[in-house]
């Protein structure tokens, strides 16, 4: 009777090998989550923090996740290359839309030079007045000869009429800047009124501006006038032609998108 006791404790005592596969299988398992983890867009950061973290979850011990990423050092994309990326394309865009406006102030103004030909060669000031189309913006030239007499900044009353009729051509469907700029020749002048060609230049353009502005559909806050004097020639004053081509007003209508310095 104590023999078939003795057979029965014995047959309570329980194999625990298992335990070692089942504790290898658990290490390859977090093995392969690792791996698959790392090999995705991790920041370095986070990556550190969250392998603390399961190391403190676990035994405390050495574990997988002591061990550098598997992923080579350059290799591994840091969390500023995509964002990186995103700007660099919308810049891309952004450049593609100016473009797009620029081409598209470029032809708004082709249309308003259009207009302005057809007037300079209806009143046949085709020696007088001239338009260009420049980095600035679309340049109305025109000869002080059919503005002012020599030496005076006031507009000769026959010449009036031209100026209102310019006046009309610049009422624009789109609200623009307009800038009106006087220049003269290189030749001193001394008079009661005016001291120098600066001065001269300056309040042409002024008075200039001041008949434009005269036309009720202009809005003044829109234009503004600068005096140049003798120092931007656009001929050589050494001749009689050239100098005829220097004393001018010139009118500039800037494209939308961009502020008149």
């Amino acid at each position: 009777m104590p023999k078939k006791k003795k057979k029965k404790s014995e047959g309570h005592h329980m194999d625990e090998s298992w335990l070692l596969p089942y504790a290898d299988l658990l290490t390859l398992l977090l093995a392969v989550f690792i791996v698959l983890f790392s090999m995705s867009s991790v920041d370095a950061s986070k990556f550190n923090q969250l392998s603390k973290a399961f190391n403190d979850v676990f035994t405390g011990g050495t574990g997988p996740l002591d061990y550098p990423s598997p992923i080579p050092e350059g290799e591994k994309e840091s969390s500023d290359e995509i964002p990186m990326d995103r700007n660099s394309t919308e810049k891309e865009k952004d450049k593609e839309s100016e473009g797009e406006i620029e081409q598209t102030e470029t032809e708004k103004l082709q249309d308003i030079q259009t207009t302005m030909n057809e007037f300079i060669q209806e009143k046949g000031l085709q020696g007088e007045l001239e338009t260009s189309l420049t980095d600035e913006g679309l340049m109305i030239t025109i000869g002080d000869s059919i503005l002012f007499s020599s030496g005076s900044a006031e507009v000769s009353p026959e010449n009036l009429r031209i100026a209102r009729e310019l006046s009309d051509l610049l009422v624009l469907e789109e609200t623009r800047n307009i800038v009106i700029s006087g220049h003269t020749d290189n030749v001193p002048i001394r008079n009661i009124n005016f001291e120098s060609n600066w001065e001269l230049s300056v309040m042409r353009a002024v008075n200039f501006m001041k008949l434009l502005l005269e036309n009720e559909q202009l809005d003044p806050r829109m234009f503004s006038a600068k005096g140049y004097g003798e120092y931007n020639p656009v001929s050589d004053n050494s001749t009689n032609e050239g100098r005829a081509k220097n004393r001018r007003v010139e009118i500039l209508i800037l494209p939308n998108n961009t502020e008149e310095s």
